[in-house]
């Protein structure tokens, strides 16, 4: 019976024996076949800075604070082109000058005129000086009986007659010189002169042809297409839903498609009053931004393409994430000390393209995952830092 028992006790521990290994073997090659952990970059929320910011929906353009498309008053047959595109010209410089031969002709006849006036106006009134010397002799021997009342009042109004043409003379010297005037007026119609300074940057016309002004609702090429490049600013299309939160003399930033790699302070200079529906889609308020200081080093021109970021709202030392490892929900993927990955909702509070700032569920020195792409990456799954790639 004893021999019995301890038979079977025998059998049990080698069975025992059989199960443990068969345990230790499945064990091993879970151990060894299991998937690696998914190597994942990571990011601490961590205090800084964390800026509202409206950017421009369309490219924006630089634009010069002066620029005038010019034309002469009149019309008439380029005589003088005095400038070439690119010049630089300064405040009335003469620009281009029309055919004023007839006008000049005119002017040197009235300048004539008014010689011959003067002479005959000097000549009317010395005739009257005399008419009235002799009218106060008569009127001396009248009073010795020399001279009748009669010779007397003939000499009088012979004296008011002259002393009436002396007058009328003297009308017409003004009336010579309001002719030279008008006939000034009519050869500065014939040239076209600077508003302001700064650089020629189209002509239309060349020596010869005929230039005319624009009549209203008819647009003609200006002649000459003057920029004062000495002030720039960019108009940029914003749309019509951010439009509240942008205000005069906010601070901005302005980034050049020319010009890579930096960009320029500016401020809010203007916010249209009113909203432009070229597109019914896509209504938009043009905001201009004018630059601090305006590019030294740089070849500023006219015309460039310019992205402005207009901040309306700073908060300071919160708590922040990069924005991109926010998903939908304003959910992010916790990295916990045992490797694995919890979904953890979090309250936001100022957000841009860079960061987001976290008012509510992380704490400061929390790790959260930024390769949100990254297949099979989500919450439950075992992960791993990628070490040397954790994000600041």
């Amino acid at each position: 019976m004893a021999v019995i028992t301890h038979d079977k006790r025998n059998t049990l521990f080698r069975y025992l024996l059989w199960l443990a290994g068969l345990i230790l073997l499945a064990i091993s090659a879970w151990y060894f076949t299991r998937p690696a952990p998914l190597l994942v970059q990571l990011v601490k929320v961590e205090r800084g800075l964390v800026e509202a910011i409206v950017s421009n929906t369309r490219a924006g353009t630089v634009k010069a604070c002066r620029r005038a498309k010019l034309a002469p008053p009149a019309g008439g047959q380029i005589a003088h082109l005095l400038v070439k595109k690119g010049q630089r010209v300064k405040a009335n410089q003469i620009l281009l000058e029309l055919w004023n031969d007839d006008l000049q002709a005119q002017a040197q006849l009235a300048q004539e005129q008014l010689g011959t006036a003067q002479t005959q106006a000097q000549q009317a009134c010395m005739q009257a000086d005399l008419a009235e010397k002799e009218a106060e002799r008569a009127q001396q021997l009248k009073e010795k009986g020399f001279i009748s009342a009669e010779g007397v009042d003939q000499k009088a109004s012979a004296a008011k007659v002259s002393r009436a043409g002396c007058e009328a003379a003297r009308s017409q010297i003004e009336q010579s010189r309001a002719r030279i005037e008008a006939a000034h007026a009519g050869l500065r119609r014939m040239v076209l002169r600077a508003p302001f300074g700064g650089v020629v940057a189209d002509i239309s016309g060349e020596l010869g042809e005929y230039a005319t002004p624009s009549p209203p609702g008819i647009p003609t090429p200006p002649a000459i297409d003057l920029i004062d490049d000495s002030c720039m600013f960019v108009s940029a299309p914003i749309d019509e839903v951010d439009a509240a939160d942008i205000t005069a003399g906010q601070a901005s930033r302005i980034t050049l498609d020319a010009i890579k790699g930096k960009s320029f302070a500016g401020k809010v200079k203007r916010v249209a009053p009113y909203v432009l529906e070229l597109e019914k889609q896509a209504r938009t308020v043009e905001v201009e931004v004018a630059f601090d200081e305006p590019p030294k080093d740089e070849n500023l021109l006219v015309g460039y393409s310019a992205d402005v970021e207009i901040v309306h709202a700073i908060h300071d030392n919160v708590l922040r994430i990069p924005t991109q490892a926010v998903l939908e929900g304003k959910r992010v993927l916790l990295y916990r000390p045992d490797g694995t990955l919890e979904e953890r909702t979090v309250t936001t509070g100022l957000a841009n393209w860079d960061h987001t700032e976290i008012i509510s569920g992380l704490s400061e020195g929390d790790q959260i995952v930024m390769s949100l792409d990254q297949a099979g990456v989500k919450a439950g799954v075992r992960v791993q830092p990628e070490e040397g790639k954790s994000a600041k």
